[in-house]
């Protein structure tokens, strides 16, 4: 007996938009963050409408392009797309209501700072965003939506832009080589100078070397 084997066609990084597009959306906003994970600095979010037919080569998750490739794409998105929304979450308030808190926070701010309003959500990860609007969840949202994936680009860059500044405002840490997450050399410096105000308290690798005042 031959048994056929068919391919399950690979979905398209607009499927998602389309879909939401077939029942009656124009203003679809993919959110993504950067920031999650290190031991200082804010957490970044950014949401991005995008055009009908929006093809831009080489866009992709973040995380899977080079400094240069990202930077070479993030004025190209700024751009193209018909809204751009940034939203920034200091370390402070991370520290006051826990990393997760504080992403979806810069999420809806966001979303709330586009200059059209969205009406429909791609959000990249697996909570939702708090506002009162239609939306879905994605694992791996960054690869799988253009519109995520052009806000991962977007959040990245504009995150590791502050962290090179926030080096000239307190050196020795080697934020623009590390971004705030825990190198070996991030690590040494937090316990040769102990953590500065860009540190998140509250984070293992910065709390044991709080000092006493």
């Amino acid at each position: 007996m031959t048994m056929e084997l068919f391919a399950i066609p690979e979905l398209s990084t607009l499927h998602f938009e389309e879909r939401a597009a077939s029942r009656g959306h124009s203003r679809i906003a993919g959110v993504d963050e950067a920031g999650r994970g290190p031991l200082a600095g804010p957490v970044v979010a950014a949401a991005v409408i995008l055009p009908e037919r929006f093809d831009l080569p080489g866009l992709d998750d973040s995380k899977k392009l080079s400094p240069l490739a990202r930077n070479r794409l993030f004025p190209l998105i700024r751009s193209q797309a018909l809204a751009v929304g940034v939203g920034i979450v200091s370390a402070s308030e991370i520290d006051r209501v826990n990393i997760l808190q504080a992403t979806l926070m810069a999420m809806a701010l966001a979303v709330e700072r586009l200059r059209l309003p969205a009406d429909y959500l791609l959000v990249d990860g697996i909570f939702a965003v708090p506002l009162p609007l239609p939306q879905l969840s994605l694992k791996r949202g960054d690869s799988r939506s253009l519109s995520i994936s052009a806000a991962s680009v977007i959040a990245k860059v504009v995150r590791d832009r502050m962290m090179a500044g926030y080096e000239r405002i307190y050196p020795g840490y080697g934020f623009a080589r590390h971004k705030g997450y825990g190198s070996a050399a991030h690590m040494e410096a937090i316990a040769r100078l102990g953590p500065s105000p860009l540190h998140r308290k509250t984070f293992g690798g910065v709390r044991e070397h709080l000092r006493e005042p």
